[in-house]
């Protein structure tokens, strides 16, 4: 009788317990679990550039068609909402072809003369758009130099490689232009500051073990650790230390990994490790105590297509979804950015395609408004359990206080699952909203029921969907 007695009570607790985490045995499909106890990184961000005079192919659209592309990229409500932009700190004298002008464009006279800056109040349209980007409530600009100006390097030329002159193994005849350079890139950064447009984050190299025939310069992680040992006091003396130092834009993730030991005699500089996914992609997580960004991303060689999936091509939306959650998830990333946002011509390096003035934006664009409208600054990644294994999923809590939960379903049918929270200061929540991007959908609403403080939602075969659990001034959960 006693045994039996402790059963019953055994059955009117559990239904308790599933009562109080919003669970009913009505409810069908898997039970998403969140766990507010379990965190990893912060988030800073997802982005893209339009450095190389791609601000200017955007500048000769209409008004209309102007303001219609910085929505799509920048806006919260009616695009996909990025909060990172990545300008190039130019480094041409001219800008002819698409070079990206100096602001200094000739030699003053040496390492040591009086600078002869130049700024023109456009630099390429990049400041055009970093002011209209802020308007739709970006924060995060980061300017980054592919090179120095020939006239500094061993070449002679932005281009073709070259390194810094002054840094070791690096003499020349002209001097040591390591501390020119730095107060180059302070110049750069006060002259938005006079625009009103405050640089949050400052590269000075771009993919140090390549040489290409556009602005490019050598680095070794040795060589970049004495710069940043150079250009830390120099934004310190400049009364912008707030401005982050972010190193070293490698052509692959492994690369900049590599490179992690070499930096440590200037670790006390930098802000953020950066690093691209050409040669090696995000597979596992940087051996460093600082953020890591994704900060270049691209198919560069593809024909242009906007689609979401067809056969899972490297231009499609749903492969560039699975490559956010690689570097986010598997490999820890803080910011994910992809290479340029609006262009000419037809292949698929950028998100959105200008012909003419025609504009058309990809599905890969939405798979970066997933994250971005959903995921935003200072969002903590969560530990989630229970998705079942055609979802990939990932979870985080905004700074107000919402838990976003993004679902990436790669399967042939639709997925139903219940998504409830859990931990330290969990919330029963009130409401909901669930947005899906598919081959007929951009970032569209969809339907989303909360029942007992768990939201119930169908992701659809071969789509992205995010919900976004709310409280109200519902009771906390402990």
């Amino acid at each position: 009788m006693v045994t039996r007695f402790l059963t019953i009570a055994a059955v009117f607790l559990q239904a308790a317990l599933m009562a109080r985490a919003g669970l009913t045995r009505r409810q069908s499909g898997t039970t998403v679990t969140v766990n507010l106890d379990q965190t990893y990184q912060t988030i800073d961000g997802f982005g893209c550039s339009e450095a190389f005079q791609r601000a200017v192919q955007m500048s000769k659209l209409t008004e209309d068609q102007q303001q219609h592309v910085l929505d799509l990229l920048f806006s919260t409500t009616n695009g996909a909402g990025m909060s990172i932009l990545r300008n190039g700190i130019g480094s041409s004298p001219d800008m002819s072809s698409d070079h990206m002008v100096s602001i200094q464009p000739t030699n003053p006279g040496g390492p040591t003369s009086e600078p002869k800056y130049v700024w023109d109040g456009s630099d390429n349209k990049q400041l055009w758009v970093s002011q209209e980007a802020i308007k739709r409530g970006v924060k995060t600009i980061y300017a980054n130099a592919w090179s120095a100006p020939g006239y500094m390097k061993t070449n002679g030329n932005d281009a073709n490689g070259g390194t810094l002159c002054g840094v070791s193994g690096a003499t020349c005849a002209s001097g040591d232009w390591k501390q020119a350079f730095a107060d180059y890139l302070v110049q750069y950064i006060k002259f938005y500051q006079e625009a009103n447009v405050t640089i949050t984050h400052v590269g000075f190299i771009n993919e140090p073990e390549l040489t290409t025939s556009y602005a490019s310069m050598r680095f070794s992680g040795s060589q970049a650790a004495e710069f940043i040992n150079v250009l830390g006091p120099t934004l310190e003396k400049a009364n912008l230390s707030s401005v982050g130092i972010n190193c070293c834009d490698a052509e692959g993730w492994n690369s900049q990994a590599g490179m992690l030991g070499q930096l440590n005699s200037a670790d006390k500089y930098i802000s953020t490790i950066t690093a691209h996914s050409y040669t090696s992609s995000p597979g596992g997580p940087m051996n460093t105590r600082h953020r890591v960004w994704q900060t270049e991303a691209a198919d560069l060689n593809g024909a242009w297509q906007g689609a979401w999936f067809s056969g899972g091509g490297p231009g499609e939306g749903m492969t560039w979804a699975n490559n956010i959650y690689q570097a986010i998830v598997n490999a820890n990333a803080s910011g994910y950015l992809h290479w340029i946002g609006a262009q000419t011509g037809v292949t698929n390096s950028k998100l959105i395609r200008i012909d003419g003035n025609t504009v058309t934006p990809a599905k890969r664009l939405w798979a970066f408004g997933q994250w971005s409208r959903n995921v935003r600054p200072g969002a903590v990644r969560l530990g989630v359990q229970g998705a079942p294994s055609s979802l990939r999923t990932a979870a985080f809590r905004n700074v107000d206080g919402s838990i976003a939960v993004l679902f990436i379903n790669s399967g042939g049918s639709a997925a139903s699952v219940q998504v409830s929270v859990t931990g330290e200061g969990a919330f029963a929540a009130t409401s909901a909203d669930a947005f899906v991007t598919d081959n007929t959908r951009d970032f569209n609403a969809t339907e989303v029921s909360v029942e007992g403080g768990v939201g119930s939602v169908s992701v659809p075969a071969r789509a992205m969907l995010s919900v976004i659990l709310k409280q109200e001034g519902g009771d906390t959960l402990v």
